[in-house]
């Protein structure tokens, strides 16, 4: 694998709307075609395909040619922490500067985000003719935003530690142009005059590109890895995949980061539906459906905590997992991993067969961990399930850093995965 590629692809995917059309463009360039909601699918054994819930969530499946066995799923998701632009953002300051009026969106790691070049990114809404609703993406795609630190000389105590007020210490400054507003530049950027712009759903972003680090190039770092990363291994490996008795299903959640309680969320129908339609094109009864998900399965990939090098204390004591250590396997007591002895097995099992490496992961018994979606997925759709990940530091940093070979150990996981 290229890692340039992965680069890529992270750089163009700033917002899970991004994301979603970046995957959309890989699905259509390998011959997936899509689907739309409101029409009826028609499905042919050997065909590839994707459906798209809300612009930021994506279906996407083959068929295999033979008889259909089960589902072999995973999901991943599409969004990061980050800032999220509120309506009505300009907020104009002493003497000409304007802010930008944002709010957290996600677990952030609020003091990884100053001093950095950020821009914006999302989609908007505006008037076309006839009374009709229009919709694109846009990114602006410069150095245009900054959240400057308080200088160490006005806060002395700055080092031994600071509570950050998301609503005073961390709006980024925009401009110093008095009638400076950032409709105008995004009405300017698609060509468009402002006042049919309606509406906007913006996030600022990290505008750090993707490289390469350690004194043998062994570790990668980029912003958005949790969850980008897998996102890519399950596009790549769906790329690879020859199905020969299940469907090979993989889904790209939006809104993990803050719940996944939305429309196009793990916690909705989506995947519940988009199984119910391909069963329904393929003229199979509810008997015949049920059946087909009793012989499924479930990869939920969102990435896991590595071994902090200078806080070894944090890890568990017997399940430590390194950068470059291959797939890391995750379990929890309290089932906010869906990892259970079966499932754990046919994972393991999966990884031997094809000469992959693999770790385990806990979190400490005093230390609640973060939650992911496998969990949630299967309140809609119970089937046994695994939740894996990359091995990575310091999650949901604006910038996070990985392992370079695990990605690769990813792509041919899940292409191993998807060619029975």
């Amino acid at each position: 694998m290229q890692i340039n590629e992965f680069f890529n692809f992270i750089e163009k995917s700033p917002t899970a709307f991004h994301a979603v059309r970046a995957i959309q463009e890989k699905l259509e360039e390998n011959g997936f075609i899509e689907l739309l909601g409101q029409e009826q699918w028609k499905l042919e054994h050997g065909g590839k395909y994707f459906v798209k819930r809300n612009g930021s969530s994506l279906a996407s499946f083959i068929i295999p040619e033979k008889e259909v066995h089960g589902y072999h799923m995973a999901a991943c998701h599409t969004d990061s922490p980050c800032f999220k632009v509120k309506a009505c953002p300009e907020i104009r300051a002493e003497e000409g500067y304007v802010k930008i009026n944002t709010e957290p969106y996600g677990g952030m790691i609020f003091s990884t985000w100053l001093d950095r070049p950020l821009s914006v990114a999302g989609r908007v809404f505006f008037e076309e003719g006839g009374g009709r609703i229009g919709s694109c993406l846009v990114n602006l795609d410069r150095d245009l935003l900054v959240i400057p630190n308080l200088a160490i000389h006005m806060n002395r105590e700055m080092n031994k530690g600071y509570a950050y007020n998301p609503q005073v210490d961390l709006l980024p400054i925009f401009t110093d142009n008095k009638e400076g507003s950032l409709r105008s530049i995004i009405a300017a950027e698609l060509a468009m005059e402002e006042d049919r712009l309606l509406s906007e759903e913006l996030f600022a972003y990290v505008r750090q590109k993707g490289c390469v680090l350690g004194e043998k190039g062994q570790w990668i770092m980029a912003p958005r890895l949790d969850d980008l990363q897998c996102a890519y291994a399950i596009v790549e490996g769906m790329l690879q995949a020859k199905p020969e008795h299940y469907i090979a299903l993989g889904v790209f959640f939006d809104n993990e980061e803050v719940g996944s309680s939305t429309k196009q969320g793990a916690d909705s129908d989506f995947l519940e539906q988009v199984i119910g339609r391909i069963g329904h094109a393929l003229a199979l009864n509810i008997e015949e459906r049920g059946q087909l998900l009793e012989k499924s399965f479930l990869i939920s990939a969102d990435n896991a905590h590595a071994l902090h090098p200078n806080h070894p204390e944090k890890a568990d004591p017997t399940n430590r997992p390194k950068l470059n250590g291959g797939i890391v396997i995750k379990y929890h007591g309290g089932q906010k991993y869906t990892t259970d002895g079966y499932s754990s097995a046919y994972l393991i099992q999966l990884c031997k067969n094809a000469g992959i490496k693999y770790q385990s992961y806990c979190n400490r018994s005093d230390i609640p961990g973060g939650s992911t979606l496998g969990n949630l997925s299967e309140t809609h759709v119970s089937v046994p399930s695994v939740d894996i990940g990359f091995a990575q530091l310091a999650m949901h940093s604006a910038v996070e850093t990985a392992g370079r070979e695990d990605i690769g150990q990813g792509i041919r996981l899940f292409g191993q995965y998807w060619s029975k």
